[in-house]
């Protein structure tokens, strides 16, 4: 008998998302991953839960559907990593017509059920907070609704509930080779370690990097066509005070967000690029950061310019190769292959998918998958997150109640704990009388306590993981600080083993 049901490849959002949907079916799940969680692709997203507006020119209603459905299913499971976003579109001249605009938000608010999201409406920008930042030439624009996530975690914590469930989740994991026969044989190593497990079926999830597992990994070729496309986000100073995004058209046809980022930030993206190079270190080239700005800038009255990056980051997609000419055409949707043949243990392949739509994926991949074993029936649709178990629009409420409980917190360093941690809070402020109770502020508000927390159950081993994934501190973090955060978590991580 194998050691495991399911052996997962990857440690991105589709590959911790399948592994929570088996292990809650059941199932004995291992997931690998050889980094970080999230810490390709998953966490490179321009941080939307969106049914993905500009897909409708492309007639991809299905994937539309799917995705706008999605939102408030993801909103009641984690209301704590995901919040509504009002977003302002503001019509250019000489690009869309308005009335092609107002049509399209029409059919978005008709595909999408909608119980917590108000519709789209039209704005006089001239007397409205949301057209403050916005040149003079925009008179009204069209608002509509859509989400925003923490990306990374919600990675993090879908692996959480994984491992709750029973899955056995390694990362720093490199799967090195795999033997195919009426079981899966893995190699695996962990920084020098051999071990060895075994697998009823094997999931190749490793998103831009499938096509070197296929290659390096399982030995055979891709049975479909990827296609590597990157996406590139700069981050600036604020540009707008209010909580809402900006979506605008680009002369090229697409589109750029701008969105409220880390309290003090504005992010922007995407562009669309083909992908050639090191995935282990994408990054947005000069051209593609001065694209952002040119498109930002026929909008904002304030210029934005390269020089005053914050911070950039590239993600690289790994998408179903349909044969478009240019890369933003090329399907957003997934594509699941199943490679099974007589005497052999079965191998799925994932290309494609959206934060959005992982859900979905890691049903539709049970579907294919749950054929060779005996699985309790979907259940994720009603569930929650960790930290998650509370009223969709209860999370000013739960901020209110932590205050009172721990009055010595600051409003926004609770807001950012409630954020980031929903109900699990407590794990982290405990019996906490004062500030002193929490241990030595790291950087910023990061707290001793909250340190040791992310070390003992978010898997968190260095300080990059802690920086840019579990929370985005190295915005503002010194050299200084980083030391002794990498510090901190050494003696921390003594104490773990120990």
């Amino acid at each position: 008998m194998p050691d495991f049901d399911l052996a997962i490849i990857g440690g991105g959002i589709n590959g911790t998302g399948l592994a929570r949907d088996a292990a809650g079916r059941g199932l004995r799940v291992l997931l690998v991953e050889s980094n970080d969680l999230g810490s390709g692709t998953s966490s490179a997203s321009s941080k939307l839960i969106h049914g993905g507006l500009r897909y409708l020119e492309k007639y991809a209603f299905r994937l539309v559907r799917e995705a706008l459905g999605e939102r408030e299913v993801l909103l009641r499971m984690a209301p704590h990593v995901i919040r509504p976003m009002r977003f302002m579109l503001p019509p250019m001249p000489g690009m869309r017509a308005p009335l092609l605009l107002r049509l399209g938000l029409f059919i978005y608010d008709r595909l999408a059920p909608r119980q917590l999201l108000p519709p789209s409406r039209t704005v006089d920008l001239t007397h409205n907070p949301i057209g403050q930042p916005l040149q003079r030439l925009f008179r009204y624009g069209f608002e509509y609704s859509d989400c925003w996530v923490d990306d990374a975690r919600l990675v993090l914590l879908t692996a959480m509930d994984a491992k709750e469930r029973g899955a056995d989740i390694r990362i720093h994991t490199r799967c090195v080779r795999v033997e195919r026969g009426a079981n899966w044989e893995l190699v695996l190593n962990r920084r020098g370690r051999r071990e060895v497990a075994t697998a009823r079926v094997l999931v190749n999830a490793a998103g831009p990097w499938i096509g070197e597992v296929a290659e390096t990994v399982i030995r055979q070729p891709l049975k479909a066509p990827v296609r590597l496309i990157k996406g590139s986000h700069i981050v600036v100073r604020r540009r707008f005070e209010h909580d809402c995004g900006y979506i605008f058209q680009a002369p090229d046809g697409r589109v750029v967000f701008a969105l409220p980022f880390a309290d003090e930030f504005t992010l922007i993206g995407t562009t669309d690029e083909n992908f050639v190079g090191d995935l282990k270190s994408p990054a947005p080239s000069p051209a593609e950061v001065t694209y952002l700005c040119d498109v930002v800038n026929q909008y904002f009255r304030e210029r934005v310019t390269p020089d005053e990056l914050v911070w950039s980051f590239s993600g690289v997609r790994a998408l179903y190769d349909d044969g478009s000419k240019r890369p933003e055409d090329v399907t957003r949707d997934y594509e699941l292959v199943l490679d099974q043949k007589k005497d052999l243990a079965p191998l799925l392949t994932v290309y494609g998918g959206k934060i959005t739509t992982h859900r979905k994926l890691a049903e539709a991949a049970m579907d294919k998958i749950g054929v060779f074993f005996k699985t309790l029936p979907p259940w994720t649709a009603g569930s929650s997150l960790p930290g998650g178990d509370f009223p969709a629009d209860g999370f000013y409420a739960l901020v209110g109640e932590t205050i009172g409980r721990w009055p010595f917190l600051s409003e926004p360093h609770a807001r950012r704990l409630v954020r980031a941690y929903g109900t699990r809070v407590e794990r982290i402020l405990g019996d906490a009388q004062s500030m002193d109770d929490l241990g030595p502020r790291l950087t910023g508000d990061l707290t001793g306590a909250e340190l040791r927390y992310l070390v003992e159950h978010e898997w968190v081993e260095t300080a990059e993981d802690v920086l840019y994934r579990r929370g985005k501190f190295g915005l503002k973090t010194t050299p200084d600080e980083r030391i002794a955060i990498n510090q901190f978590i050494v003696s921390l991580s003594g104490q773990v083993a120990s």
